[in-house]
């Protein structure tokens, strides 16, 4: 228990804004003693102060009410938004900040001082930063991510350990046998494998951390089996042994046991990372990072539930598993339930994916490596693949190599309505993903490029299966260079096995192509962006809403548009100006082709009866 004023200071570390306790019959509570605030992690962002003081607050406190502060020390409205709140704290703060960290950072990765046991969100991912910094210049940037996270994750292995062994100790004494001693531990650190050991050795790191994890994977080989990745450790020119040294030391001062730093602060931090080493690498980072505001919409609208089994087919960093987890548990369900499973081709993102869930604390999980389309990980006994309740998915676009040679004979069965062009695997993914969707509930989400909406050939034949069959739910437009490596405008597309009596025969469309704040590099959504857009598809369109516009359409409309989904035929003045320059061109020349190859035919059949 503790005082109602160290109370609203831990408060202020976790959600980022001043609040004070106080009466409700309006006695004094300075000396009124309460339990610690529950919350590691920040409410969303989306939330008002009203919902908060209810959801959170008065939840956790009913014998008191609170009152929540600006920075400038006046009482907030209950309906501001939390971003914008900890927006205007931030802004305050800013003198005091850098682009490296807070102030008195050098940037070059000078170890801060041990933080308190209570740090907050921003010291954890100020801390993270350093350590990255202090590879700058030797390490590519796009290789920063192969040696930070894996030396993360072993040092918070060891903490774990420690922690658990403390338990034991506590539980059955200092002299407990060392094999009931092993039933205390999530992972078993062979002898010599310990963060302490690494510590002793004076040089020659990076051959000592090889051995090291490659022992701790062959000792959990169900979990840990290539989990640190393949980071080349001993080559000196890619990694400097004083470099390396400093990262050691760096690491070292701060303990990561989960009761001195939780799951949500250390996943915060590690999501953190995962973005800033995104926005230094932007050419790469689409292969394993999607931004969390697309992400958190994309799984608001699939509306995950404690049950269900979710499933990313080109899963990354794992953001969207882990995004459905969080999306289960801020509506208060537990994940117990819940069965999380991925597939990614690339081994270090696989890997990254795989720590991430862990440190996560998402446990029942399955990462698989290989190429999802030629070579799916997730089928039964008879070769049929497996059905979740949850697709969802931001796959490369415009694969060029994706196996199109086999697909017509494919043993999965997947060429649903068609075969996707040779050089164009978008629908491949998509006939992946809606294939693996269970009937009845299955429900799939997936990021694609406006191309999938009105290229011809074998994809229109795709895109009318899929809407006669009444699949398609769907189509939302986003803004344009939203996403790492590529500026064209995306859209999400939903899919249902069963859709709701409102949308049968008919297929909801929304432009969110105006709902963006432009940023240096790359665009960014809003929270209020993504509730707006959400609020829209909850409502089947009905809402009005600034820079959006939505409208269901039957499916004989789109029949009679000869199956073109673009957002610009229905929703004519908002969309016209995202389509993409490339897929217009590229739609165009295969109109092209096709008139060609019936006049071609015309012709032959002419001269085969003496016209020509």
């Amino acid at each position: 228990m503790k005082s109602t004023k160290t109370v609203a200071e831990q408060i202020q570390a976790v959600e980022g804004f001043s609040v004070e306790f106080h009466s409700l019959d309006g006695d004094d509570v300075s000396s009124r003693r309460v339990e610690d605030y529950p919350y590691q992690r920040a409410a969303r962002g989306e939330w008002s102060v009203s919902r908060w003081k209810q959801d959170r607050f008065a939840a956790n406190y009913p014998d008191f009410g609170v009152t929540v502060f600006g920075p400038d020390g006046e009482e907030v409205h209950g309906k501001t938004l939390l971003s914008t709140l900890r927006a205007r704290f931030e802004a305050d703060d800013s003198d005091e900040w850098t682009e490296e960290g807070p102030a008195g950072e050098t940037g070059e990765g000078e170890s801060p001082a041990e933080s308190p046991a209570g740090a907050g969100q921003q010291d954890i991912e100020s801390w993270l930063w350093a350590a990255a910094n202090i590879l700058r210049g030797p390490v590519d940037p796009a290789n920063l991510r192969d040696f930070v996270f894996p030396l993360l994750f072993l040092k918070r292995l060891s903490d774990t350990w420690d922690e658990e062994h403390a338990e034991a100790v506590k539980l059955l004494g200092p002299d407990i046998d060392e094999t009931v001693a092993q039933d205390f531990h999530t992972f078993q650190i062979p002898k010599g494998c310990h963060w302490a050991d690494l510590r002793r050795v004076a040089e020659n790191h990076g051959i000592k951390i090889q051995k090291m994890m490659q022992e701790i994977e062959a000792a959990n080989p169900d979990r840990l089996a290539q989990i640190f990745g393949n980071a080349p450790w001993a080559d000196h020119n890619k990694m400097p042994p004083e470099r390396l040294h400093r990262l050691v030391e760096h690491f070292g001062k701060r303990d990561l046991r989960p009761s001195v730093v939780s799951n949500d602060l250390l996943g915060g931090g590690y999501e953190y990372l995962l973005k800033r080493f995104s926005d230094e690498s932007a050419t790469s980072a689409g292969q394993f990072f999607t931004p969390r505001a697309v992400v958190h919409l994309l799984v608001r609208i699939l509306d995950p539930k404690p049950t269900d089994s979710v499933y990313d087919p080109a899963c990354g960093s794992a953001g969207m598993l882990i995004e459905a987890a969080n999306e289960v548990k801020q509506s208060g369900g537990r994940v117990n339930q819940m069965r999380f499973y991925g597939q990614e081709v690339n081994q270090t993102s696989a890997a990254i994916g795989r720590m991430n869930l862990l440190i996560h604390d998402v446990e029942d999980a399955q990462i698989r490596r290989d190429d999802t389309l030629q070579a799916p990980k997730f089928v039964d006994n008879l070769g049929r693949l497996d059905k979740f309740d949850i697709v969802v998915a931001n796959p490369p676009f415009s694969l060029k190599d994706w196996g199109a040679d086999k697909w017509a004979n494919d043993p999965h069965k997947r060429a649903i309505g068609g075969l996707p062009p040779k050089g164009n695997g978008d629908y491949a993914w998509v006939q992946h993903m809606v294939t693996s969707m269970k009937p009845d509930v299955g429900r799939v989400g997936v990021v694609m490029p406006h191309g999938v909406l009105f290229r011809g050939g074998g994809e229109a034949q795709i895109r009318q299966h899929l809407i006669e069959n009444d699949l398609l739910d769907a189509v939302i437009g986003l803004g344009p260079n939203l996403f790492y490596g590529t500026t064209i405008p995306a859209c999400l597309l939903i899919f249902r096995a069963k859709k709701s009596a409102g949308h049968v025969k008919q297929v909801l469309f929304i432009d969110g192509s105006k709902r963006f704040t432009k940023g240096r590099n790359q665009n960014e959504l809003a929270e209020t962006d993504v509730k707006d857009l959400f609020d829209t598809y909850f409502e089947s369109g009905a809402g009005t809403r600034d820079g959006i516009s939505a409208r269901l359409v039957p499916h004989a409309k789109i029949a009679g548009n000869n199956w073109d989904l673009n957002i610009g035929r229905y929703l004519q003045a908002d969309a016209a100006e995202v389509v993409d320059v490339a897929d217009a061109l590229l739609a165009m020349n295969q109109s092209i082709a096709a008139l060609e190859e019936t006049k071609r035919a015309m012709y032959e059949r002419l001269k085969a009866a003496g016209y020509a």
